[in-house]
């Protein structure tokens, strides 16, 4: 124990766009093994009515609100959306990277917003690694609506498993390199609700698995 007494806490900010069951499991998990040097300094939400917010509330942690339409985004941008999501992305970066206390790993846990370039290079710029939970296995269903992609193939025999993994964020969607992956079985789930629960509770536990993984690469660089 007295060895622990002089490790570093890591900082996490976590982006989130719905109920935040993954936001809960982290929350639950720092100051305990394997995340006991780890706190939640601030969570990001891009949904006004996401309950992660509420959680995080619930649990003393700062929130921002930040929206692409309600940030006016869309509007100054009208002529392009990508130009719209640059400028949402470049301030995003900026949320991130000059909130006190600094983070040291982005954690996204149900983000739902795809990350441009430009905020991946701010982030980069900025030494701040970033992590990413996505319902399915590398290679495999890539990009939104996973699970429903995996019920169907697996209901046209393609599949017999599908899983879970964490990764870093890069441009390329849920390409970047697996952190932590796990397998999660398609047998004996009757609908696609079944399989959706099951891969949730795979979720909750590779999430701080994951993140604890990450953070033990940045203390060997540190």
């Amino acid at each position: 124990m007295a060895a622990d007494l002089g490790k570093k806490q890591h900082n996490l900010t976590v982006l989130i766009s719905g109920s935040g069951t993954n936001l809960q499991a982290l929350i639950d998990a720092c100051g305990s093994a394997p995340l006991q040097h780890a706190k939640i300094t601030h969570v990001i939400s891009n949904k006004k009515d996401a309950y992660g917010l509420t959680r995080a509330q619930n649990a003393n942690i700062p929130t921002t609100y930040h929206n692409l339409i309600a940030g006016g985004y869309k509007k100054r941008n009208s002529d392009s959306i990508d130009k719209a999501r640059e400028a949402y992305d470049v301030d995003l970066a900026k949320l991130i990277t000059e909130n006190q206390p600094k983070p040291d790993l982005v954690v996204c846990a149900g983000w739902m917003h795809i990350l441009s370039p430009n905020f991946i290079d701010a982030l980069t710029a900025a030494n701040l690694p970033i992590i990413n939970l996505h319902p399915a296995l590398p290679k495999q269903f890539d990009g939104a609506n996973a699970i429903a992609r995996a019920w169907e193939a697996y209901q046209r025999g393609d599949i017999a498993v599908t899983g879970v993994m964490i990764h870093y964020v890069i441009s390329e969607v849920d390409r970047g390199d697996p952190i932590l992956t796990e397998e999660v079985p398609c047998r004996d789930c009757i609908t696609e609700s079944d399989l959706e629960e099951r891969i949730h509770r795979v979720e909750w536990k590779l999430i701080v698995q994951g993140t604890a993984k990450a953070l033990s690469k940045i203390e060997v660089a540190d």
